[in-house]
């Protein structure tokens, strides 16, 4: 456990950051502390006890729970394994175990002193959580991906020497019960809120902008003061405004009475002189400080982050922020992390999205529920825009177990809930209430249940507009029958065609692609015409789960795998998304096929296979060498193909954005393609052909590493030739063993038939490449990850990298 005071609920992965992802390096506060801060936020990741199934009484305080093992929370314990195809979630649950899993934690002693409130929060619990403090229960929630909190005043121990017992259950063995990967388990963040009776609602402060230019912005703080007190209170309510370098710029001060058991609102109107206005790639982040006092004591303090910026969708030119009209270059995105299941360290979200916006895109769609709040820290922090989705179902499930059977009770909950928590994030710029929802086939029923989801966002947040993903709309008139029109922005998921031509019907309309194949021609029917806000391709990174047949564990779709390298279609997208000047060559073994019209959705057996490999190492066992096909992807105005120095010609960018190919015929040597613009050399690109494997060559993304869960380095293990040069074909079985204070948390080669552990130091190559990941223990000390390998040579081949453990 750590303890942060006095302001922030939870650490935010988007603060300011020096060599490394920071270490918040806190100490509980000592029990005879003469006056605690007026804000706390307890960390509650170690010290959890944790087994695997039914187990009768769990809650009860006097269980022993001794034969249970530690664990740290964030944990999903399905990605554990093994994988095996008679695990109940099938394919869809990436072939991994599901069912009930009991966390034991024995809380700090004497919590509630001085008449404290205190919460426990979780950030997200799969699923069908139930929690109980000293054998008391707090509740239940059945969506594992809502963030929710329970008050424990009522239940902790008077005797301040006495344990507080803290206990969930989850339980995920009802399957099916999603499309895709879940994890099981604690698998987000959780903590202690701790602060005063009278305090003001963190959840009900809500910062916008409503007016916003170049030279000023006026800033609109609404808050709730809270008095669970016995008597009225005179309150002063100080509200500061810094900017992004932490200098104050805005200020404001209430005065105000709160009856006692009572809670008031009240508003700071700001005005903030030439703002640095949150925008893409740019995540400009001020902070709203409000102090709560009552006399001279301070009684409560709160920091909330939010960015200045104007959002606008234009039904004729579609999608503005701050003046300037862009397109939405955006992917959909599942919550899984690959090798680490759905407990993700937040360094692998930043290498990812950091990829992504490498190639070019800069919204993501949280696929097909509320996101950690985590990830939209990053997106504000990189400046990435966000379409928040809430349900992939209503009332009509698509799985026998998933959210339809709770639709009714919970869904404005959930939904309120969660807009509450993210609505101050700039990067969320829409809200989508579902995705291509079955219950569209009963139009009234679905426009009603519309109706009252779209009422729920404009309450919770009346400025933002909200889509959702519809299914096949013309099947199911949704155009023509009202549904649609009670959308704010209407997006449909592929069937672009259908999309333009219902805003040639109403050109009043404002339109989205929601979700979209990776097709050249999606793309250019979005970039042709201007009333297309943008659009979301299935998806950004490689997937587990919605698998179709064993042993594929992954949807391979993404733009990048799951260790975040580029898939060819990724260059290709950068060639047509990225504004910096670009080339990527490839040899090209046989035509594309043809994506099935909706992805994911009743297909059998459709499984891509690979017919573009950045190497110049083509396979001649079983033929002679003959031309290649070689296919340049470039948003340069020419390209200039070289072999061994030998010009093979230049070609001109095509207006259509096709490729660019050449046919070569084949030789050993060094294969360059040379992006031009003006007749001078912008971008380049080689390919080489490899010799013989004969070691290992480790890379890592980071040098130095603090002792965080948050923080992991990743490094990239390549087997290659006497030259260096990465063998493309060479598979070898890759040991690892870590030294010094460090641990080797996962795996991976990103194959998606692989049913290796995750978890076990070995992996197989696969491309001649694999990839281990190294987290700190200690604060001091230098950290070797050893990968070994047999079969190359006489002896074992090893290496070696060092990374610096810091504090």
């Amino acid at each position: 456990m750590s303890i942060s005071s006095p302001l922030f609920c939870r650490p935010l992965a988007g603060m300011p950051l020096l060599l490394t992802l920071g270490l918040l390096v806190t100490l509980f506060p000592s029990q005879e502390a003469s006056a605690a801060p007026p804000r706390q936020s307890i960390e509650l990741s170690e010290g959890w006890r944790f087994a695997r199934g039914p187990q009768a009484s769990a809650e009860r305080v006097e269980f022993d729970d001794s034969g249970w093992r530690d664990v740290r929370i964030p944990h999903d314990w399905s990605i554990q394994g093994p994988f095996e195809k008679s695990n109940p979630a099938g394919g869809d649950g990436a072939f991994l175990p599901t069912g009930i899993g009991w966390y034991r934690l024995e809380l700090p002693k004497n919590l509630g002193a001085e008449g404290r409130k205190v919460l426990v929060e979780f950030d997200g619990v799969m699923a069908n959580s139930d929690v109980w403090l000293n054998g008391h229960h707090l509740g239940h929630r059945p969506n594992g991906y809502v963030s929710f909190r329970y008050d424990l005043a009522e239940h902790l121990n008077s005797d301040p020497a006495a344990t507080n017992t803290l206990c969930v259950q989850t339980d995920t063995h009802q399957q099916v019960a999603s499309r895709w990967y879940t994890g099981s388990g604690i698998y987000r963040k959780a903590r202690l809120l701790v602060f005063d009776k009278v305090h003001l609602n963190d959840l009900d402060t809500f910062v916008t902008t409503p007016e916003v230019s170049a030279a000023k912005a006026n800033v609109r703080i609404n808050a709730v003061v809270v008095n669970d007190s016995q008597q009225a209170q005179q309150c002063k309510l100080h509200t500061t405004v810094l900017d992004p370098s932490g200098a104050e710029v805005a200020s404001d001060e209430q005065q105000l009475e709160v009856v006692a058991g009572a809670s008031r609102a009240v508003q700071s109107v700001l005005s903030v002189a030439n703002p640095e206005r949150w925008d893409v790639g740019d995540g400009n982040m001020y902070v709203a400080v409000q102090r709560l006092t009552v006399g001279d004591t301070v009684r409560d303090q709160t920091e909330t982050r939010f960015g200045i910026r104007d959002v606008q969708f234009k039904s004729d030119t579609g999608f503005w922020i701050n003046g300037q009209n862009i397109k939405l270059k955006g992917v959909c995105l599942h919550h899984d992390g690959g090798a680490f299941g759905a407990a993700v360290p937040t360094s692998i979200w930043r290498d990812r999205l950091k990829r992504l916006q490498s190639l070019g895109v800069n919204a993501i769609r949280t696929a097909h529920n509320p996101p950690s709040p985590e990830l939209l820290d990053l997106c504000d922090e990189l400046g990435i825009l966000v379409l928040d989705e809430f349900f992939d179902c209503w009332t009509v499930g698509k799985r026998k177990y998933d959210y339809h059977l709770y639709f009714e009770k919970w869904a404005h909950r959930d939904l309120a809930d969660t807009i509450r928590r993210d609505r101050n994030h700039p990067c969320v710029v829409l809200y989508s209430v579902g995705n291509e929802i079955r219950d569209t086939h009963r139009a009234e029923h679905a426009k009603q249940v519309l109706a009252g989801l779209v009422e729920v966002c404009h309450n919770t947040d009346p400025t933002r507009c909200v889509t959702q993903g519809l299914f096949r709309p013309n099947t199911t008139h949704d155009y023509d029958n009202g549904l649609a029109d009670l959308l704010d922005v209407i997006g449909t998921n592929y069937r672009d065609a259908e999309l333009l031509q219902a805003w040639r019907d109403q050109p009043g309309r404002r339109i989205v692609g929601t979700e979209q194949a990776h097709e050249r021609g999606t793309w250019l029917a979005c970039r042709d015409n201007p009333q297309h806000s943008g659009q979301f391709l299935w998806v950004g990174v490689d997937y587990l789960g919605e698998s179709r047949r064993w042993p594929v564990t992954t949807f391979d779709s993404g733009l990048i795998d799951r260790t975040a390298r580029p898939h060819p279609r990724g260059y290709e997208r950068q060639s047509w998304w990225s504004e910096e000047p670009m080339v990527r060559a490839f040899r090209r073994t046989s035509p594309t096929e043809a994506t099935p019209a909706d992805p994911g959705y009743e297909v059998a057996e459709w499984v891509r296979k690979k017919v573009l490999f950045d190497d110049w190492t083509p396979s001649y066992k079983n033929r002679a060498p003959n031309e290649e096909r070689v296919e340049v992807y470039s948003n340069c105005e020419q390209v200039r193909l070289e072999l061994n120095g030998r010009d093979l010609g230049t070609k001109s960018l095509p207006p259509d954005a096709r490729p660019r190919t050449w046919q070569v015929k084949y030789e050993p040597g060094e294969l360059v393609a040379i992006g031009l613009n003006d007749g001078q050399e912008v971008a380049r690109h080689r390919l080489r052909t490899a010799g013989e494997p004969v070691t290992l060559k480790l890379t890592s993304n980071q040098q130095e590493l603090s002792p965080d869960w948050d923080e992991v380095a990743t490094i990239q293990v390549d087997v290659v030739d006497a030259k260096g040069e990465l063998c493309p074909t060479a598979n070898y079985d890759i040991k690892f063993r870590v030294e010094g204070p460090g641990e080797l948390v996962a795996v991976d080669n990103a194959s998606i038939v692989s049913l290796e552990s995750f978890h076990e130091p070995r992996r197989q190559t696969i491309g001649g490449q694999c990839f281990a990941y190294v987290r700190a223990t200690g604060s001091e000390g230098e950290i070797t990850l050893v990968a070994e390998c047999d079969g190359l040579g006489e002896n074992p081949a090893t290496a070696k990298t060092n990374l610096r453990a810091s504090p």
